[in-house]
Parts: C-alpha cells; structure tokens; sequence
C-alpha cells in the first residue's frame, strides 16, 4: 500500500499521521502504529487492498441522523444552529417534517406544510432551551430520531479565590482509619472556608478501587470512573453504626485504632480488610424498605450501578476484579453499561449497591460542608483519563473501548520516554453512536455533589495519545474525539449543577483546545515551573491567564521544597529516567531556578539575594526553604488567575512527591502520607500549627 493512501484512511478516522513533539519539532508516525489504531477502530489497513476498501466506505456519503446532535447556544438562536447541523446530515430537508420533543414536554413543530420545507418554518418557531430533548424527523417513509442537547454558550465565571489541593488518601486525621477519608473531607473544606477564607478543596479522583486485594494505590488509574470508592467511606458516619451491638463497636474500634497506628507508607489493603469487616457487619442491619430515598437512587443510577455492583461480587467470588480472566459466561455478562440478573450474586450486589447508596450520602455532607463554611465553589472532584483494561468500566463499556490500546503521552520534558498509562481508550466513534451516554452519566456523577471538576489531561475532550500493545510510548499517535460534543455534555452537566469546570491543559496541548475550553468558560491549569515565554523567561504575573486555576507544581512532580533542592534529578537519575546526564540536568535546573528566584526578588516577595540562595542551597541548606514556600504562594496571589491552589504538601513542607511518572513499583507512587520536612506525620487536626508559611494561618489573600 502507497503511505498517501494510508494517511489518507487515517486522517479520515482521526488518526494522526504526524505531530509536533515537546520541542516544537515534526515527527512521522510509523504506518505499523497506524495500521494497528486503524484495528482497534474497527478499519483492517493491514493490506493494499483493504485500504482502498476503506477509502470507499469512508468516502460513502452519510444520510440520516447521528445518534445524538450537540449544539452550542452561541449568539444565534438554538434553533438556527440545530437547523444548520441538520442540513449537514440530511441535505436541504425539503421533503422531511421536524420537530422537538423538549425536556419539560412541549413538542416544537413547523407550522406550515411539508411542502414549504420543515426547516424554515422550525427556524421561525420559538427557541430551545438548554438541556436534553427528543429530535425527530420524518422523511418519505422512514422516521429518524435522535437525542438533542443545546449545550449553554459558556460557563459563567468563578469568583477569585483560592483553596488548598490535596490527595485526600494521605490527609489523615486522628479519627480516620488509617487513610484520609470523605469526614476527613468535610472538615478540612469546613475549617480552611471558615477560618482561612478558602474557596475551595481539590482533591484527587475518589474513584472506586478494587473490592479484592490487592487495593491499586493510584487514584488515576481507577476501576470505575462512574463510581466513588467505599475505602473512602467514615465508618462511624454510617446510620447503621449506632445499632451495632456494643461488643461490634468495640472490635470496630480496636480494628480502627490498629489502622491508625500503622506508620511509614499507607497500606489500602488493611485498611480495606478492616473497613470490609465493618460494612459487613452493617449491611446485616440495613433493610432497603426502611431506608427513605434508596429506591431512588437505585432508580436515578440505573443499569450502570446494577453493572458496577455485580461486578464486584462477581471479582469477590473469582478472586480477581480481571474479567479478563472469568469464565467465558461471565465475561460476557455485562452489555451497555449495565448487567443481565447474573445468577448467583443478585444479593452480594445488592451489599455493594448499598455501599455506593451510603458514599452518596457522605460525599452530599463533604460538599454541604463547604458551602455552610462560607465557600463559593465547595469540593472539586477529580476526573482521572481514563480505567485499566481489567477494569469494571471495561467490562460494562467493552464494546465502546478500543481494545489493544493503551492511552498515555508522547516524551516531554519532564518524562523524556514517553508514558504508557495502562488504560484503555475511549474508541469516538463508539461513543458517538451512543450519544455520548456513558461520557455524561460519568460527569454527571462526579459533579452531583460538588461545586466543579478538574479534568486530568484536559486533552481527553479532543484527543489522546494511544499506544499500540507492545509498543513503547513514543511509538504511539494522536486519535481525535469529537471535541464540540464531549465540551457540550461536559458544560451542560455543570451548568445544571452550578459548578466550575478546570482541564489540565499541561504538556503538549494544541492551542485551539485551550482556545476552545476558554470560550466555553472552562478554565485551564497554570504551572508556575512551566509559565514561560517563548525565550524561556519566567513570566510576570500579570501575563498569567485569568481563565486557570494556578498552582505552583503538581502531583506529579515533588513539593517546593523538593522541588528547590533537585530532588526530582536524583530520583530520576536513581530510576534510570534520564535522557540526558545528571550534571546537564542538574545545571538545566539551577538556571531556571535562579530566573525564578529572580523575579520573586524583583517582585519584592524574597528578601535574600538569589545568589545567596542559590550558593544556600547547593551546599544542602534549607534555611530558606519557608521563605522560598512564601515568596511562590505570594506570587500566584498576584496573578489574575481566578482560582489559586495551595498544595497541602507545600504548606507544611513535605519533600516527597507522591508519585513518579515511569514507575510503578520502583517508587511508592500514591503511598506517601503527609509529612513535614523531616518526613513526621502532619495530622488534619495539626495542620495550622505546621504551616511553614506563616501567612497561610491567615489565608492567601
């Protein structure tokens, strides 16, 4: 097969067949790497022949209606923009009638004969309000239904504020039960709104976990992104606690009290053992009829908690959450997000059903929490890119899936080989013809008690990066989603929830996506080691985006004071991830450290000469790493961003990152609690007391 004819297959399903690297420079994707995505999107590119045969069908003009049309109220009417995405699948539409079936029931009809053309007279008739409803046109003999969204023209924005972010797992309190959890949650929102005049909390994705050991410990590579995890959940918080008999609640508190001891890195599996213990006991004196709004939930969650529960029964009795590795009949049990009445679990579902009923409840009182300690926007809920291909997701969705494939990111600079995150991608064209159905239960789910969601790797709304199996990182190529519709299902589930929507616009990221997210009201992310000119100068804060939520690093990356020292080059170095030599990295990094010690000086937030600290710290000195802490939070403060976030690592000190990028078990990724600089516990109740930045006692301002 000629390489045109390939690209040309490929860019019609797209597929990139080439793009532009970290450092700015072009770079081919291999025609194996395209064949191989051509396969998970159903297209055989593996012979000449089978190309051309590809070419034809792709070529085929389209008739009829898409599963579901997503437009933007932009500054025309509604209607005007639904009539013009018709025209785009049905041609002039003369000879077809039209009409809206809208959410609160009243149907939007021409008012004139077919024969004027249905279009022109639905162009006049009264707008279409945001929100879902029913298309349906009918043209000759065949009648074409679809789902509508009228997606809002933007969100409005934020109110500028500030909120500490924060991997709630290693936020412990002295009454958690060994891992940070949604109480937890609650109070730090509650005590960081009322006494610091925070805004806000981010946390990491509380996605649900494995109900088997071993418990995964990243929140970003999740079993579900639908759900939330019961590991989450506070034990004494429950209705059912209270009715145990006295000699349970003394085992659950001794079982409690040996989880809180345990020191060095967090252990998920024992304090999944001992909360499992506990729901279990609980679960005995729960009775479904007695317990107001349960059928409800059951209702509104629907075939996917009927999917998701059974799945973890069914992992619980096979040993394995892999349905991979199930019997023939219980791979194939779920379909479409849901779950046939799959014999034999009905009632152990029904325990995990309850689970998420109680998790509901707790995350309502974390977000209730925030808003009565005063906060504009409350809890912000991560959503992480994607599931593993083992996962319950990937059972429920599999046919949506590209299987094969895994999503990462191409070499950057700070993981110079590239990522292979080990999860499966969303496959477009599935998506679409599903209306976009699992995309939206997901968001809506994660948005239903909180005030905002951040995306993790924004770019999950327009493209990812897709490995093929056995490949490395960089041998992987860009697939394109439908960004239009993902960012109407994404705003319109916010709207309707009144929260604020951020995607990590981070890395290699297409300026038309930040474009894109802008107008819509979503904000970006601003780094502070990444907020650069085109000459590599740190940039002054008043040429930092209004639209984003600055921080000064990330998860993946260590705290300030980490940070400062290098110690990210000697882990690196350690493991094995450097491209280039320790000492080439290490001077790389004392330059742009001292450009920003620089401008923190010249901004008049750090008293000590740049110089001096430089020498300070290249002697091992952390006599100013406080002032470094300050003068960083101090500077977001002077940017326009709407939203600035506090990393609660950098605010008590703590030197180690929680998680690698490239590793998995050669660094305890996710298994860091929060520490100070000498690596002592910082408990939630202590948290003021260990801030190294003073003025954080009062609150940013």
């Amino acid at each position: 097969m000629s390489d045109d004819e390939l690209n040309t297959l490929a860019g019609l399903h797209g597929v990139a067949t080439r793009y532009t690297d970290w450092r700015g420079r072009g770079a081919e994707v291999a025609p194996d790497t395209l064949v191989a995505v051509l396969a998970a999107l159903g297209v055989d590119a593996s012979t000449p022949g089978a190309v051309r045969a590809g070419l034809d069908r792709a070529r085929e003009p389209r008739r009829g209606l898409p599963p579901a049309v997503i437009v933007r109220r932009g500054d025309g009417a509604a209607t005007g923009r639904i009539l013009a995405e018709l025209r785009g699948h049905l041609g002039s539409g003369e000879d077809a009638q039209v009409d809206i079936e809208m959410n609160a029931g009243e149907v939007l009809a021409p008012p004139g004969p077919p024969e004027e053309g249905a279009f022109e007279p639905l162009a006049a008739a009264a707008d279409v309000p945001d929100g879902w409803h029913r298309l349906r046109v009918r043209r000759g003999g065949r009648t074409d239904r679809a789902s509508l969204l009228v997606a809002p023209a933007a969100l409005p924005p934020p109110p500028r504020t500030w909120g500490f972010t924060a991997q709630l797992y290693s936020v412990r309190s002295r009454a958690s039960w060994g891992l940070g959890d949604l109480r937890d949650l609650a109070d730090l929102a509650a005590w960081s709104g009322r006494e610091l005049g925070a805004g806000f909390t981010l946390v990491n994705p509380l996605h649900a976990t494995e109900p088997v050991p071993p418990v995964g410990p990243s929140p970003y590579s999740p079993m579900s992104r639908r759900f939330p995890s019961p590991i989450y959940l506070r034990i004494e918080d429950m209705p059912e606690y209270a009715r145990l008999p006295a000699q349970d609640r003394e085992r659950f508190a001794a079982l409690a009290a040996k989880a809180r001891a345990q020191e060095g890195l967090l252990d998920r599996d024992a304090v999944w053992a001992a909360k499992l213990e506990a729901f279990e006991a609980m679960y005995r004196l729960w009775r479904a009829d007695a317990d107001p709004g349960y059928a409800e939930f059951r209702r509104r969650e629907g075939a996917a908690l009927d999917g998701f529960a059974t799945w973890c029964a069914i992992s619980e009795e096979q040993g394995t959450t892999d349905w991979r590795r199930w019997p023939d009949a219980l791979r194939g049990a779920a379909a479409g997000g849901g779950a046939a009445d799959v014999p034999g679990y009905r009632s152990r579902a029904e325990f995990h059903a309850w689970l998420q009923w109680r998790l509901d409840g707790q995350l309502a009182a974390a977000q209730r929490a925030a808003v009565d300690a005063g906060m504009p926007v409350g809890v912000v809920h991560d959503l992480a890119v994607g599931i593993p291909h083992g996962s319950a997701d990937a059972w429920m969705y599999r046919d949506m899936l590209a299987s094969g494939m895994s999503v990462g990111a191409p070499p950057d600079e700070f993981n110079q080989r590239g990522q292979d995150w080990g999860q499966q991608p969303w496959r477009p064209d599935a998506m679409a013809r599903d209306g976009y159905r699992p995309f939206r239960e997901m968001v809506a789910a994660v948005l239903r008690h909180a005030g905002g969601i951040r995306l993790d790797h924004a770019m999950q709304v327009s493209r990812l990066w897709w490995v093929p199996e056995g490949a490395s990182p960089a041998d992987g190529t860009y697939v394109r989603y439908d960004r239009d519709a993902l960012l109407g299902c994404l705003t319109w589930e916010a709207a309707r929830f009144g929260a604020v929507v951020v995607g990590e616009d981070l890395g290699t990221v297409e300026p038309e996506v930040r474009e894109a997210m802008a107008d819509r009201g979503v904000l970006g992310t601003s780094l502070l080691w990444f907020e650069r000119d085109a000459a590599g100068r740190p940039k002054p804060p008043d040429r930092w985006r209004e639209l984003s939520l600055a921080t000064v690093g990330t998860h993946d990356m260590p705290p300030i004071t980490g940070f400062v020292h290098g110690d990210h080059i000697a882990l690196r170095d350690r493991l094995g991830l450097l491209t280039r030599t320790r000492a080439e990295e290490e001077d790389d990094h004392r330059r742009q450290l001292a450009d920003w010690l620089g401008l923190l000086h010249d901004e008049g937030l750090l008293a000590t000469p740049p110089a001096d600290i430089v020498r300070a710290l290249a002697d091992g000195s952390t006599a100013h790493d406080g002032e470094i802490v300050a003068a960083l939070h101090a500077f977001l403060g002077r940017t326009p961003a709407r939203l600035r976030g506090v990393s609660l690592a950098d605010a008590v000190g703590e030197r180690r990152t929680q998680n690698q990028p490239g590793t998995t078990d050669e660094y305890p990724n996710w298994r860091v609690p929060l520490a100070d600089a000498e690596g002592a516990p910082v408990f939630l109740e202590d948290l003021g007391a260990a801030f190294v930045d003073p003025s954080l006692r009062r609150g940013p301002r």
